[in-house]
């Protein structure tokens, strides 16, 4: 039977990190900065500071979808050839996704990861892990 693509104990501390602080910031994002009126009020009166900046990129990102396509793209090319950076890319974009409103790609992305790791793992993996653990 194959090996399955399982991340490490190490990795999945990483994983764990990763959707954490991009599932804090997204709803800092949403809650504190998109959706407080006085917070849009003063970024449309003018306001030049790093909140604003941010809080126009997020806003053209999401409409451009962004956060949606990056999840799905992360998630199949990890279908394809699984990596932990895929995998964490995948889980960050997939989070900002839901919170911030890109919700149809992203919720397609979450199950195509987890499906990645149901993958038989590649003979390229198996061989590089021979030669790091001999």
């Amino acid at each position: 039977m194959p090996r399955l693509f399982v991340p490490t104990a190490r990795e999945t501390n990483l994983l764990l990190v990763v959707g954490f602080l991009s599932l804090g910031y997204a709803l800092y994002l949403r809650y504190l900065v998109i959706e407080q009126s006085s917070v849009g009020l003063a970024c449309e009166a003018g306001l030049n500071t790093w909140l604003c900046f941010t809080r126009r990129v997020v806003l053209v990102l999401f409409n451009l979808w962004v956060f949606g396509i990056a999840a799905l793209a992360a998630a199949m090319i990890n279908l394809v050839r699984p990596s932990i950076f895929l995998v964490a890319l995948g889980v960050c974009a997939a989070t900002f996704g839901l919170v911030l409103y890109n919700t149809g790609l992203s919720a397609l992305a979450v199950p195509l990861l987890m499906l990645s790791l149901a993958r038989p793992e590649g003979e390229e993996e198996r061989e590089r892990e021979r030669r790091i653990r001999p």
